[in-house]
């Protein structure tokens, strides 16, 4: 188990890392905005929402690149997990193209049917269109981290993560409030300093990449160029589950912000807040995440199930240790945590319950990562998709009868969503059990059959 602990967070760190810088400055955006208004960061976060939601379309398609890549790296067939990676670059590049051209064109439709208050929706356009030009970005992106994190060369997104934050940063100060002479933008010039930072640390990572002499797995411009699209077909079948994992994931979340406009302008905007805490301790359990399939999809490439496991273990003894760090910071400091980006009275009276719903949460999130990244690793990614699937029904159908028949409010819809993690944990955990046992079962068989 020290092992795997140790490449584990070899791969981990680095991502880990950059995760946290890049959640840093997000809250830091976070900040800069919520000290417009709670309207600006209710708009913020009813257009950042479906905007991520359809991004992760993207990584998620990787997801079955990096199973296929880590199973082939795994074998010692080097050969095919460049050619699979060669195709991954050519094409994640056209679908980014496509998702541009609908958040650049079309964001008013998406949040007229989000049912978004008039009194907002023109902010969440802008914001939309300022920003949609990441995704120009995301596919190539999204392709070079698959590449780096089966080749465990992750050390990259460290200056990555620290460059365009600190961008950011100052960008936001410049062009949120208007200093050195630039505009006020409010909540487009927040948009935009994140473009640009993206921009920048996205060309750091790419040097990188052209100039190593390390990387075995990295395809030249002609492979990718000539890529077939058969190899990509491939990566879809593997990575379409866990990209309608993800998507179904992130309806219920846009679901619930639906629900919340329907209590009041301020919910949303509450949601926002605590979403962007809780989101810098799930970053730090999909780093490990990260870390988990690409190991799990190596082990299952050596024929190593029991490795699998052994794997998720680790990670899972990794996450608990963090996520109990978190929830007695959350317990401890409530009240200036969620005073970073609100003097709302209302928010800060209810902060404990709020953070203290958020931490125990972390527990059975945390699980679902780690677990469902041992499955997909192994091969399975199709079983995520099932119960994420139930979850998202879960969410929809709770959420609607809590808020439009009994008239519920945030602090119940919160419950919900820590009450549809547990209960998709305990489903994930039995799989990864069976897949554990039945494989020893098969190997016992095995020997039976030799004597």
């Amino acid at each position: 188990m020290k092992g795997y602990i140790k490449n584990i967070l070899k791969i981990a760190i680095p991502i880990m890392l950059s995760n946290l810088i890049s959640q840093l400055q997000m809250l830091i955006d976070r900040i800069f905005i919520g000290h417009l208004s709670i309207e600006s960061m209710s708009a913020v976060g009813n257009a950042s929402t479906p905007m991520w939601t359809t991004m992760s379309v993207i990584f998620a398609l990787t997801t079955g690149a990096t199973i296929l890549v880590s199973q082939a790296y795994g074998a010692n067939d080097i050969e095919k997990a460049k050619y699979t990676l060669a195709s991954l670059f050519k094409y994640n590049n056209a679908l980014a193209l496509v998702l541009f051209m609908f958040w650049f064109l079309c964001p008013g439709a998406a949040f007229t049917l989000m049912g978004v208050d008039s009194s907002i929706i023109g902010m969440s356009i802008d914001y939309a269109r300022y920003f949609a030009p990441i995704f120009i970005l995301t596919g190539i992106g999204a392709s070079i981290s698959c590449m780096l994190q089966v080749s465990q060369k992750t050390q990259i997104m460290i200056a990555y993560g620290v460059s365009r934050s600190l961008i950011n940063v100052v960008l936001d100060y410049v062009m949120i409030f208007g200093h050195f002479g630039f505009p006020a933008m409010g909540v487009k010039g927040a948009a935009l300093a994140t473009t640009i930072a993206e921009l920048i640390g996205d060309l750091i990572v790419l040097i990188y990449v052209l100039v190593s002499k390390n990387l075995t797995l990295r395809p030249s411009f002609d492979e990718i160029l000539n890529a077939d699209f058969k190899p990509y077909i491939e990566t879809i079948k593997f990575g379409a589950p866990a990209a309608g994992e993800e998507f179904a994931w992130n309806i219920g979340n846009l679901y619930l912000i639906v629900m919340l406009n329907q209590i009041s302008i301020a919910a949303a905007g509450i949601h926002s807040i605590v979403f962007s805490v809780e989101l810098i301790a799930v970053c730090l359990a999909g780093s490990i995440g990260t870390a988990t399939l690409t190991l799990s999809g190596y082990e299952t490439g050596r024929k190593n199930i029991r490795g699998v496991w052994d794997v998720v273990m680790s990670s899972t003894f990794l996450c608990g240790i963090i996520n109990t760090v978190n929830l007695v910071m959350f317990l401890l400091i409530p009240r200036q945590i969620l005073g970073l980006f609100t003097t709302n009275t209302d928010v800060l009276v209810t902060a404990p319950l709020y953070l203290l719903i958020v931490g125990v949460d972390l527990f059975p999130k945390a699980g679902n990562i780690i677990f469902g990244s041992g499955i997909k690793g192994y091969g399975e990614p199709g079983w995520m998709l099932k119960t994420q699937l139930f979850g998202t029904f879960f969410v929809v159908a709770m959420s609607t009868v809590m808020v439009l028949f009994m008239h519920m409010g945030i602090i119940e819809i919160f419950g919900l969503v820590v009450l549809d993690e547990t209960l998709r944990f305990i489903l994930n955990s039995r799989k990864l059990i069976r897949i554990k046992n039945g494989h020893g079962a098969q190997m016992a068989r095995s020997v039976d059959d030799r004597a």
